[in-house]
């Protein structure tokens, strides 16, 4: 195949919503020396990325391209580049300068389809350090769904206190990062107890191997439940996507110096006066993620192969259908990932 000369990609030259994505054709030059060109074979979406259609998303670059998470296969690689060949299938990193070891602001600032352009195009040109390789038994499709959303949860179960055996950890809702916490902790030999308003999502997510659900329409107070099948205890780690919405209850489900990790904010407006004195009770060990570096992508996929774990892909929508899978991401009718397949092979 010879190195393509144009690329379609979406782009967002205005916000207001997600009927400004454009899709239209641009030029795409050849990598440099350390880097490769990948067709981009698929992209995963995140709750970020609506917030970006809408403005509400800090530090986005104005005329963005969309979308931080991709699967495709290398189909050139500069001068200087030896780990990777043609045909090669990767992922980039959601940051693509976070190797290894913490975050920073500069490191944020190659955060894809934010800061810096994205992955919602035909061909991306990116740095040979952000890849990593796809497992092998996982379609472009599943592995387009890892760099945000499974990153991200296995950060927060294996960071500063890797979980372990015998650890109680609950997730809330049934979004990517919810569904990829429960994955791994059962993966890590812990117990799952997931949260979600829908029986028939919670349905789904029991085939995942949660000890317990519990429906937080039925139970509004459901941190109590929590509780009640800790025997009072509470549990190790909190996967909490909620933000001020969930906190206070997210705060009462966790033991005394639990972990929680601090991941979104897709639960609305809530009280938090009283959560820095029921924290500082709690001796409460609260940890905000931002996804992670390559060196955890790369342990996070060694776990994926050796349990053989299959992401959650809820549906796929085609290019031209993009709009149309942000709207359905927007209804969240999904359990698990909505991803976009850019390319027809």
């Amino acid at each position: 195949m010879s190195i393509p000369t144009l690329t379609r990609e979406y782009r967002l030259p205005k916000n207001g919503g997600i009927h400004n994505l454009t899709l239209q054709e641009t030029s795409i030059r050849a990598p440099s020396s350390s880097e490769v060109l990948v067709k981009v074979h698929a992209v995963s979406l995140q709750y970020r990325d609506l917030m970006v259609t809408t403005g509400k998303y800090p530090g986005a670059k104005e005329d963005l391209v969309p979308g931080s998470d991709l699967a495709g296969e290398i189909l050139a690689v500069g001068d200087s580049v030896t780990k990777w060949k043609k045909g090669d299938r990767v992922c980039a990193n959601f940051a693509l300068d976070h190797v290894y070891g913490d975050t920073s602001q500069d490191i944020g600032n190659t955060a894809l389809g934010g800061p810096i352009d994205g992955v919602l195009t035909e061909y991306k040109i990116l740095p040979a350090h952000s890849l990593v390789r796809v497992p092998e038994h996982l379609s472009y499709e599943e592995a387009s769904t890892l760099p945000c959303a499974a990153v991200t949860a296995y950060n927060a179960l294996h960071g500063p206190t890797p979980i372990k055996g015998g650890d109680t950890v609950l997730v809330l809702g049934t979004g990517g990062v919810s569904i990829f916490g429960l994955q791994f902790a059962v993966a890590s030999g812990a117990t799952v107890i997931a949260t979600s308003s829908s029986d028939a999502k919670l349905e789904i997510a029991k085939n995942l191997g949660p000890k317990h659900v519990i429906n937080y329409n039925q139970y509004p107070d459901w941190d109590k439940e929590v509780l009640k099948i800790t025997n009072g205890r509470g549990v190790d780690h909190v996967i909490e996507v909620g933000g001020s919405g969930t906190f206070d209850k997210s705060l009462n489900s966790a033991r005394y110096a639990g972990w929680i990790h601090v991941i979104g904010f897709v639960g609305g407006a809530g009280d938090t006066k009283d959560i820095p004195r029921k924290a500082l009770n709690k001796a409460a060990l609260i940890r905000g993620i931002r996804i992670g570096s390559r060196s955890q992508f790369e342990d996070m996929n060694r776990l994926i192969s050796g349990q053989t774990i299959k992401p959650v892909v809820d549906r796929v929508f085609s290019f031209e259908e993009a709009q149309k899978a942000y709207e359905y991401l927007q209804s969240q009718k999904h359990v698990g990932k909505v991803v976009i397949r850019v390319s027809k092979d």
